[in-house]
């Protein structure tokens, strides 16, 4: 059995690794006492997998893991016991069973973001110049050799909603990080607050998310805080 998880990651923990979130997964799945499936091997590990990378620093409201089980268990009820054995600012959303042995980094198509700037910025000009732009080139370092790619097309959307700026960004044929719009718009990534939305799978012309959210998660937002 294929469990696939949707959770959260906000307030203080954004600023934990990949890693060691990784880890917090693993203690979890032993407090909560799943049958994880094992790698074979001199170092066996549970056979976890995990969607695309958060930037360190970013929060987000749609992340995503799969986890194959030994034997079945049931769903009822296990996000709440998973939240319960992890730290607060990760709170499980959903579980249920994955349909598909397809992975979430090839699966997922592009991502939506909430990006707050300092209150200087002018956004709705902001967004204008974006839109209006032909081409939004960035540097990047690519095998020790520094390359300008164009990530234009690769913005879905862009826009101004809440005071923040939000965007949907391509992850293929090579994601583009929210970071790179910003220094694209001349706009300092490091004052700005990023946040992950939502996950899309696109295909023959639909979408649809991973696993959608049943409800908002339990406590999320005070667990976080």
């Amino acid at each position: 059995m294929r469990l696939r998880i949707r959770f959260t990651k906000l307030g203080k923990i954004r600023w934990t690794s990949h890693r060691d979130i990784a880890r917090m997964w693993e203690r979890a799945l032993r407090r909560t006492q799943l049958p994880a499936a094992y790698s074979e091997g001199f170092s066996p590990r549970p056979k976890i997998s995990f969607g695309l990378a958060l930037p360190t620093g970013g929060e987000s409201l749609a992340e995503y893991l799969d986890i194959d089980l030994a034997e079945p268990v049931a769903t009822a009820g296990l996000a709440e016991r998973l939240s319960t054995a992890l730290p607060g600012g990760l709170d499980v959303v959903r579980v249920a069973e994955a349909d598909s042995r397809g992975s979430l980094q090839q699966d997922v198509t592009s991502c939506s973001w909430e990006i707050g700037v300092p209150s200087s910025t002018d956004l709705a000009a902001l967004v204008d110049a974006g839109l209006a732009a032909r081409e939004l080139v960035v540097s990047r370092e690519r095998k020790g050799h520094i390359t300008e790619d164009d990530i234009r097309p690769a913005v879905k959307q862009l826009a101004v909603h809440d005071g923040r700026l939000v965007c949907e960004l391509a992850t293929q044929p090579r994601g583009v990080r929210p970071a790179e719009l910003l220094g694209a718009l001349g706009v300092v990534a490091a004052s700005a607050d990023i946040r992950r939305t939502h996950q899309w799978i696109e295909r023959d012309g639909a979408r649809w998310e991973p696993l959608p959210p049943d409800a908002p998660a339990l406590n999320a937002q005070e667990r976080a805080s």
